[in-house]
């Protein structure tokens, strides 16, 4: 071998070693290690740039959609960011925390392309919840339909709620926050603080609660809530679970049955910004239900998930919920409908966990509501 071969194969090592050694770099500064009970665990950054993301949904084809409140449908492919968003939204208001909130796919997405979502968008002088459906073809939604608003609409800009769950019987659910107007909760003539359910083209089911009565909106399952901003159907008996913000205190879980009360503003485990007692002070009541679980101090609550994959087998039937105020992620394990274990995850990334959610993979995927907020991936390193 001549000298001028051996410097160029010297070189090419070295440039090889700096090569891996930056690849090593990035992946370390991309994944972080963090302690947990159980597994141990790293977080993975997939996508970065984003603009408070609300809602991660996956597609059967790989694709991963991800809301923007500002107004964004983007497209995640093969772990890039396209850079042009979804074409073919209604007009949406971002105002305050509304903006363009949950995604769902239809449970026959495969075959049909529709796709649910919860937007803020102005109405009869104010703003208000909706929920329309469109068919994701080619990189734009078509055929946009309003499936529901809710009604009556007003000038406040928070407490849109807003997620959507499919139950086994395929009926869609949706979460409507009271607005900031606490006393709306308890009204049936009034869609704010309320647990919706439709069929899946906006019809109303027959066996709705309050259908038939001339007091009430027909779409109400349940009522008495103030901003659930987190739904999800237990895996083994397809029941609603839904959590929601309390003020200073008193986030809550809760099971939803049909007709049920949940007692916001009128029982609360929480108390006002301001120091004094919301309602009449009560903590329970006959006739309203009370959560299966509470955080306080508060936690604001965004997000939640029943863990069903196998990467993480000691966390299977675990219910994770991300938190915006204390900037965790909530693992809580459950024997029946009581919580045994809560286990903080994630405390030390220090970001405001939006929305959980479990992959194909097995991983358990979040966003956080920064911006620029992140698309996360939590894998296990066991």
């Amino acid at each position: 071998m001549n000298a001028s071969m051996t410097r160029f194969l010297g070189s090419w090592r070295y440039g090889a070693a700096i090569a891996l050694l930056l690849v090593l770099t990035c992946f370390q500064a991309f994944a972080q290690e963090f302690a947990s009970r159980h597994h141990r665990i790293q977080l993975a950054v997939v996508a970065d740039g984003l603009e408070n993301p609300w809602a991660l949904a996956f597609l059967p084809d790989g694709d991963i959609l991800v809301s923007e409140r500002p107004g964004r449908l983007r497209i995640i492919r093969n772990g890039v960011l396209l850079p042009e968003p979804v074409q073919g939204l209604p007009q949406i208001r971002a105002t305050g925390q509304g903006g363009l909130l949950d995604l769902l796919p239809h449970p026959d997405f495969a075959t049909n392309r529709l796709l649910y979502f919860s937007y803020s968008a102005n109405f009869d002088e104010g703003v208000t919840t909706h929920v329309a459906r469109g068919r994701l073809q080619d990189g734009a939604l078509k055929d946009v339909d309003v499936l529901f608003r809710a009604e009556p609409a007003s000038s406040g800009r928070v407490h849109f709620g807003s997620r959507l769950s499919f139950d086994k019987d395929g009926y869609l659910y949706i979460s409507v926050g009271e607005r900031g107007q606490m006393q709306r909760a308890q009204k049936l003539d009034d869609h704010a603080g309320k647990i919706i359910r439709i069929h899946d083209d906006g019809r109303i089911p027959e066996d709705n609660p309050f259908v038939g009565r001339s007091d009430a909106r027909p779409e109400i399952f349940s009522f008495g809530h103030r901003n659930p901003q987190g739904m999800a159907v237990h895996p083994q008996t397809g029941e609603i679970w839904t959590h929601e913000h309390g003020p200073r205190g008193g986030d809550e879980i809760n099971l939803i049955r049909s007709g049920a009360n949940y007692g916001w503003p009128v029982v609360t485990l929480g108390i006002d910004y301001t120091g004094f007692t919301i309602g009449e002070g009560l903590q329970h009541m006959p006739g309203m239900d009370d959560p299966l679980h509470h955080w306080t101090p508060s936690i604001a609550p965004s997000g939640m998930a029943f863990y069903t994959g196998e990467s993480f087998p000691r966390w299977q039937g675990d219910l994770f919920v991300g938190a915006l105020a204390h900037r965790h992620l909530a693992r809580l394990k459950l024997a029946g409908m009581v919580v045994v274990e809560e286990e903080r995850l994630l405390e030390d990334l220090g970001k405001r966990i939006r929305d959980v959610r479990v992959g194909p993979d097995g991983n358990i995927w979040l966003l956080t509501d920064h911006d620029p907020g992140q698309l996360l991936r939590l894998e296990p390193m066991d």
